[in-house]
């Protein structure tokens, strides 16, 4: 209580102070804004929406439950999560933020995962999409295609890794042994085959749902341009907010903060600049990690790129802690999952750039048609929805192999 009469007036005084800035630098302050729309119009609107809309249908269909039969036997004994996760988890990792805390919020809003179930699978499926990573990243900020094999390693390695840490989060606590005991119950009185369990979570859900085509369709739609609405309003309104802390001097000072702690801690003080761009907003800390002076070694620049990637931006922050709100899962969960990842994904590309990068295997990997593919924008759209089916197979191909071990260790355990 004492700490939200404290935040209150402090927020409060913070907007006043960014108002008057707002007055004194009204041209860079619009200026800002537009950089921001463009950012949301020309990036962010064609990459996501189209996925928001495909969700909410398959949802309707009960494709998601589906999906969350077939890999059940996968995702429950690795990430302690429902197998409705690992669909979440494929559209996260291939659309990027904030695909998969959307996708989270939906299933806890129809019952398929509690409230610690849910707030395991935000923290580990809010990522970058391979298409920005690749392209924009690695080609566009680094203009080096190479780098893209060694920061999808570390950025996705980094992610699994906190799935798997994540595992732990709650475990043991009456309200998730509940909801387990409850789910395993209807899924697995089902018949005698999963598929045909799969088959009949299918049709349950479509019927329960009991929405014709258009009416899915309009929904879909219309719950997709409020969610893409919010998500360009907290890109605008970050961008603003760099500004006008740009403008009253702000900005340089924690430039410098941060890099007197990098240099205590033996980092090259001049990738500052990005890291403390990219705490407020992944795409400006990202191309500042390339922009960094040449004196720097390549590998610390990528290793801040990695470390930014992982953490969002606090503009991805907003967007995901607008998405939760609601569904009774918390945001410090989640906050705390993006610095363990952005730490984890900055020490695996350090550790990984000598055998990954230094060997020649990142340059054999360029010329690759799937690396060449996601690294072309004008491709983006085909190319996400066939790495999905892609990332798809191979879970379920994943779920059977784990599914058929474990029935071949029944009789042992009998005997």
């Amino acid at each position: 209580m004492t700490l939200n009469k404290i935040a209150s007036p402090l927020l409060g005084i913070m907007l006043a102070g960014c108002m008057l800035l707002m007055l004194v630098h009204p041209v860079s302050s619009l200026d800002a804004a537009l950089r921001g729309l463009a950012v949301w119009w020309d990036v962010l609107f064609p990459s996501l929406f189209p996925f928001f809309v495909i969700s909410e249908i398959m949802l309707g269909f009960g494709i998601v439950h589906l999906f969350g039969a077939l890999l059940d036997p996968l995702m429950r004994p690795l990430f302690n999560i429902p197998g409705s996760g690992g669909f979440v988890a494929a559209m996260g990792y291939v659309s990027g933020y904030p695909v998969g805390a959307k996708l989270t919020a939906k299933l806890r809003e129809q019952g398929m995962i509690s409230r610690i179930e849910g707030e395991r699978l935000v923290a580990f499926t809010t990522s970058s999409d391979p298409i920005f990573l690749l392209g924009a990243v690695s080609v566009g900020f680094f203009h080096d295609a190479s780098l893209g094999l060694v920061l999808a390693l570390s950025h996705y390695g980094g992610g699994l890794i906190v799935g798997l840490l994540m595992s732990f989060h709650g475990r043991g606590k009456p309200e998730e042994a509940d909801t387990n005991t409850a789910r395993t119950a209807s899924t697995e009185g089902q018949g005698p085959g999963r598929l045909r369990t799969a088959l009949y979570a299918m049709a349950a859900a479509r019927r329960n749902d009991g929405r014709s085509l258009g009416e899915l369709l309009k929904s879909a739609i219309t719950s997709s341009l409020q969610l893409i609405i919010v998500v360009g309003g907290l890109v605008v309104f970050f961008n603003v907010l760099m500004e006008l802390l740009a403008r009253a001097g702000v900005m340089s000072a924690l430039f410098s903060m941060t890099g007197r702690v990098l240099s205590l801690a033996g980092f090259p003080h001049e990738l500052s600049a990005a890291l403390v761009s990219g705490l407020f907003e992944v795409t400006l800390g990202a191309r500042s990690a390339g922009e960094a002076a040449g004196g720097v070694p390549l590998q610390f620049k990528a290793a801040a790129a990695a470390f930014i990637l992982s953490w969002g931006g606090l503009s991805v922050h907003a967007q995901v802690a607008s998405i939760l709100n609601g569904t009774g899962l918390r945001y410090l969960p989640f906050m705390a999952a993006r610095l363990v990842h952005a730490l984890l994904a900055a020490g695996l590309l350090l550790l990984l750039w000598k055998p990954v990068v230094s060997s020649g295997l990142a340059g054999q990997w360029t010329p690759l048609p799937a690396a060449s593919g996601l690294a072309a924008p004008e491709s983006a759209l085909v190319s996400s929805i066939g790495l999905l089916c892609l990332l798809l197979a191979v879970m379920l191909a994943l779920s059977l192999i784990v599914l058929l071990l474990g029935k071949l260790r029944r009789p042992d355990v009998r005997k």
